[in-house]
């Protein structure tokens, strides 16, 4: 009676017990997250901030995620951006979150909270707090409608009651952000990315992250622009815009105001020629000096007005006509043989007289000359109508050659790589008229119509080859070309061009095995390839270990590969490799304990070897697969063939325990149920983690490989009954959780 008394106070507690964890879960709470620092200044170069958080008992769901939200830039979360979620934190009741700033956050009064999705709930939001993502961090350089074009001194004027737009032009998307603009060290109520002036001042710009942020940005302009006022003089140059005249003549250029004590720069070309001078309001065109003609202005400045620029005057000279030379530059006259020599002229009454080796030839004094002899030729055109008779003009020379021997040069078409290109073209680029002292004239264009051309390959002639360029589109064509040609009594050939084209060989080695291990047959390599009559060389590792082998033994590991040189290109095998033998190259799909359901299959596959063999405790073969099939407990034996190398493997098999994991113990040292006994499914297994609070949420116990020992002998309980939460977890993720009653 006393006994089923006694049995009947240990239910109520549990039942108390029960209760009060029930009310503990009701009481679960995210707590208001806090940070120790005060304002979020993020940018490249810097871009980490933590956030601590801490939640209480009791535990979340396993699935649950905590997020770290962000409010807009007002502080609301009506669309709040996730800055971090986390899932390994259901068991950590004090932990950080580390987040980025957006890159586009900019503002002063963001918050933060916390919210958890399994239960749905959610902490209160922080203070405000300055957030800011600074994606440009160098120093600005602005100027006149972010042109980019600095002003000399950084002065720009404004005249007239005008205005100008300052902007950064060093910014990338500039009106992407807001600006603090200064005028002479006062803050202007403008944030645009450009800022309209007429007031005078010197100017200064920086991004505008907020009044701490600004701070660690650093991005205050590097240049300052100070604007100046003052009035237009509407400065210009008296007469006409354009003017032409001769050699000798004379004009001056008389700018529209003058006697007001005005400085004067005049400018040839954009050039200054004159200048800077007090009244000087006019200029003379020395019509005598070579290129006098031009576009020229006058520039004026002074005290009260703006620097101004007048329209250009544009001067010409109307001596100044072109000659073309409408022949080529080189010629060759073979014996025999006349060329007639043109030149062409935008005088408007030219008369002409040509010149060879320096003195006129008499009579010849048309725009066109015949030609039977050698020499330097050029015409003399004279203007002889319109405002400057008298003007006189050379044509570019033409040089009149009868060579000794003619040369041709032939390069390749487009990019060429030796043993890398499929094909190649060969062509004439250049024929040279090679004289008695081995000058050579370009003679091109005048005379490769003229020859008849042979290619040769190897000095053996092509046949059907006869033009200026061939090509090349089989390897075994491979080697020396050259090009010949005739005309009229002369021969001439080119240099030689030497073609490796790529081969289309395929070379592969095969082995009888890949593995070294002591009492195998040796590994004997072989070539897809006869290697009889060939040079070659057997490599390992990029070395050369064989130069006249058709097989070789590899008695080391390492890299294998063949190189065979034929149709001077180097063809190449595919690498072989040669490894030791070595147990881990057998894996199993699952572990060497192997727990199942009795009454049910499970199987293990083996993978790496060439064969297998199973057997079970009394040595008998059981399968030759690579996978088998377990039902019975026991141990089992896996004999796996590399080649003439094996490996054993035992495997264990046991039945899972069908027990539930117990949720009371009993520590009273009576040897029964004074330990909390887990299934062998979670114990004694190193990739599940057990792990043990008290009602506090305080860990009291964490161990992989569980080994059934909890509460170990030294763990004190200073009440009747107590109350413990547990994890089983794998790999971060929950397994299972739940309450252990305790009882003395």
């Amino acid at each position: 009676m006393e006994k089923t008394s006694s049995y009947n106070r240990i239910i109520a507690k549990i039942i108390a017990i029960l209760c009060l964890a029930t009310g503990i879960l009701s009481a679960q709470v995210l707590e208001k997250p806090t940070t120790v620092w005060t304002a979020a200044c993020a940018s490249s170069g810097f871009n980490s901030f933590d956030v601590s958080f801490k939640w209480t008992l009791p535990l979340v769901d396993s699935d649950n995620e905590f997020v770290l939200e962000l409010s807009d830039q007002d502080g609301n979360f009506g669309s709040p951006t996730e800055l971090a979620r986390v899932a390994d934190k259901n068991n950590d009741f004090d932990f950080d979150f580390n987040f980025s700033v957006p890159t586009t956050v900019r503002g002063e009064n963001y918050k933060l909270r916390v919210r958890s999705t399994s239960p749905a709930k959610t902490s209160p939001a922080t203070d405000a707090y300055p957030m800011h993502y600074n994606d440009f961090d160098t120093r600005i350089f602005f100027s006149q409608d972010g042109s980019g074009d600095i002003p000399s001194g950084g002065v720009i004027q404004v005249c007239g009651g005008g205005s100008v737009t300052l902007s950064p032009h060093n910014v990338p998307n500039a009106d992407r952000y807001q600006y603090n603009w200064y005028r002479s060290g006062t803050l202007l109520s403008e944030k645009s990315h450009e800022l309209t002036v007429s007031t005078p001042g010197m100017y200064l710009v920086e991004l505008d992250f907020g009044p701490i942020c600004s701070g660690f940005a650093d991005t205050l302009s590097w240049n300052t622009i100070t604007i100046e006022t003052g009035a237009s003089t509407g400065i210009a140059l008296n007469g006409a815009d354009d003017v032409g005249l001769c050699e000798g003549d004379s004009h001056t250029l008389e700018a529209n105001i003058s006697g007001m004590g005005h400085t004067y720069t005049w400018y040839k070309d954009g050039t200054v020629v004159s200048g800077p001078t007090v009244d000087e309001h006019t200029f003379n065109i020395n019509t005598s000096a070579t290129g006098f003609e031009g576009s020229y202005e006058v520039e004026v400045d002074g005290p009260s007005i703006c620097t101004e620029r007048s329209a250009a005057v544009t001067i010409r000279n109307l001596g100044n006509f072109s000659v073309s030379r409408e022949n080529d530059a080189n010629i060759v006259l073979l014996p025999s043989q006349t060329k007639t020599l043109s030149v062409s002229s935008t005088a408007i009454t030219p008369t002409y007289q040509w010149y060879k080796d320096g003195s006129a030839i008499s009579g010849e004094t048309n725009s066109t000359l015949e030609i039977s002899e050698i020499g330097a030729y050029f015409a003399r055109v004279n203007e002889t109508g319109g405002g400057c008779s008298g003007a006189l003009v050379d044509s570019e020379s033409t040089t009149v050659v009868s060579p000794d021997s003619f040369e041709f040069v032939v390069e390749y078409v487009g990019a060429y790589t030796s043993c890398q290109n499929s094909d190649v073209t060969l062509n004439l680029t250049t024929i040279n008229a090679v004289g008695s002292s081995g000058a050579k004239t370009d003679v091109t264009s005048d005379l490769e119509s003229a020859f008849s051309y042979q290619w040769k390959h190897e000095g053996n002639t092509l046949a059907g080859e006869t033009s200026k360029t061939i090509t090349i589109s089989d390897f075994l064509q491979n080697g020396s070309y050259t090009l010949e040609g005739t005309l009229d009594s002369f021969n001439a050939s080119s240099n030689q061009l030497s073609v490796s084209l790529i081969t289309n060989i395929t070379l592969e080695i095969t082995a009888n095995g890949t593995v070294l291990c002591d009492g195998a047959d040796p590994i004997v390599l072989n070539s897809s390839e006869s290697l009889d009559g060939q040079t070659f060389e057997w490599l390992k590792d990029g070395t050369v270990v064989d130069t006249s082998s058709e097989t070789i033994t590899a008695t080391e590991t390492g890299v294998y590969q063949l190189i065979i040189k034929t149709h001077n290109c180097p063809v190449i095998s595919n690498e072989l490799t040669i490894n030791a033998f070595d147990d881990s190259l057998l894996v199993l799909d699952k572990p060497e304990e192997l727990i199942i359901i009795e009454g049910e299959t499970e199987t293990v596959t083996a993978s790496g070897a060439e064969s297998y063999q199973w057997f079970d405790a009394n040595n008998s073969l059981l399968g030759t697969l690579d996978s088998y099939d377990f039902q019975l407990e026991g141990e089992y034996l896996l004999v796996a063939n590399f080649g003439d190398c094996t490996v054993n493997r035992v495997i264990s098999v046991a039945y899972r325990d069908n027990f539930a994991i117990p949720n009371v113990i009993t520590v009273n040292g009576d040897g029964i149920n004074d330990l909390w006994v887990l299934p062998n499914t979670y114990s004694r297994k190193d990739d599940v983690l057990v792990t043990i609070y008290d009602e506090r949420g305080k860990e009291v116990f964490s161990q992989p490989n569980y080994e059934n020992n909890w509460p170990q002998s030294t763990t004190s309980f200073n009440k009747q009954s107590m109350v413990f939460y547990y994890t089983l977890s794998k790999a971060g993720e929950n397994l299972k959780q739940g309450t252990i009653t305790v009882i003395r």
